[in-house]
């Protein structure tokens, strides 16, 4: 005589059950997703961070090495006192400094002697690692330009330095670090201090070919240079070597970190396609569109409302996007008078 065992009926899953499992793990997700994000940006910043202070290293041992600070760039200064960035041989403070930050190999393909337009061995269209910020996907971002560079393409980058609390055409008067005039050292900080000059900060870039944002082989506006538009208070009456005064008039249409200004934004040879650079909030606009004649450019990151920056003592930091302007101007300028300390 045979006996059956019953078997035990699974259950399977209703068709609500399965779509509430499939909910929770949705809302599980996305309140992971923003945490897993964060970190990685995080992450990418400190990179970042890593990247600008081995520039700012550089230009330390520039300076220990020929005792004054590499000069904003190598331009014609023959017939004009002014900073001529597209006129003589073009060559940035970084293609400059290169050998001081452990790239001495592409440092020797440049010809010094030539025009940055003759290269033959093409250096400036080399992207480094430590010239790039992993936030900014500047990899394989170039430019180029028929009439300005002769069709010569360059590589893209994400550090700039300050030339001016003004304008860039103007930073033979108005000076930061930096500069294609009367190159100084240390001393010539006081009484900021190192500690207390800003000099090195980010940029961002965009996939044009025409956009010369991030360009760290010249020596131009948004490209490696910055200047944050600052007018000094006697501007309008006459330039002047007496030094630096932050003029009033000028707060609220400078250039601070990630600025959206709608009447200030980065004056470039070319913007082109301005719909799609508000979009990516890099507002531009081309020098020769009227009233656009005057050079200057804000410092860009995708890090949440903040920009990477170096002092002239080697330490690194932030400056969020709300910087006092009066403090900004005064940590870029080296001849305000005035001791200020970093935010």
């Amino acid at each position: 005589m045979s006996s059956s065992i019953p078997r035990r009926r699974q259950r399977a899953f209703t068709l609500v059950e399965l779509l509430v499992v499939i909910t929770i793990v949705g809302v599980l997700a996305s309140l992971l997703l923003p945490a897993v994000q964060a970190a990685r940006e995080a992450a990418r910043r400190l990179q970042c961070q890593n990247h600008i202070k081995q520039l700012m290293l550089g230009v330390q041992n520039y300076e220990d090495s020929l005792k004054m600070f590499p000069a904003s760039g190598i331009v014609d200064t023959t017939y004009t006192n002014s900073f001529e960035q597209f006129n003589g041989k073009m060559f940035s403070w970084i293609t400059l400094t290169l050998p001081y930050f452990e790239q001495s190999a592409l440092h020797n393909q440049f010809n010094f002697s030539d025009y940055m337009v003759n290269q033959e061995k093409d250096p400036q269209r080399a992207q480094p690692a430590v010239l790039l910020c992993p936030s900014d996907m500047a990899k394989g971002r170039l430019y180029t330009d028929q009439q300005q560079v002769r069709g010569k393409v360059f590589g893209k980058g994400n550090y700039a330095a300050y030339a001016s609390p003004f304008h860039l055409e103007l930073s033979h008067r108005y000076r930061a670090a930096l500069t294609s005039h009367r190159p100084h050292t240390h001393s010539h900080l006081a009484p900021e201090g190192a500690s207390n000059t800003l000099v090195l900060s980010e940029v961002r870039t965009r996939a044009q070919t025409d956009d010369q944002r991030g360009v760290w082989a010249l020596p131009w506006s948004g490209a490696s240079l910055l200047a944050f538009d600052m007018h000094d208070e006697i501007v309008d009456v006459e330039l002047s070597n007496s030094g630096f005064n932050p003029w009033s008039a000028s707060l609220g249409n400078t250039q601070p970190p990630n600025s959206q200004h709608t009447t200030n934004v980065d004056i470039l040879l070319n913007c082109n396609d301005v719909a799609d650079s508000q979009l990516r909030r890099m507002p531009c606009a081309t020098y020769n569109d009227s009233p656009f004649h005057y050079w200057s450019a804000a410092p860009r990151s995708n890090h949440p409302g903040c920009v990477n920056v170096a002092y002239a003592d080697g330490h690194v930091g932030i400056l969020l996007d709300n910087v006092d302007e009066y403090l900004m101007a005064r940590l870029i300028s080296i001849e305000d008078g005035e001791a200020v300390s970093p935010p």
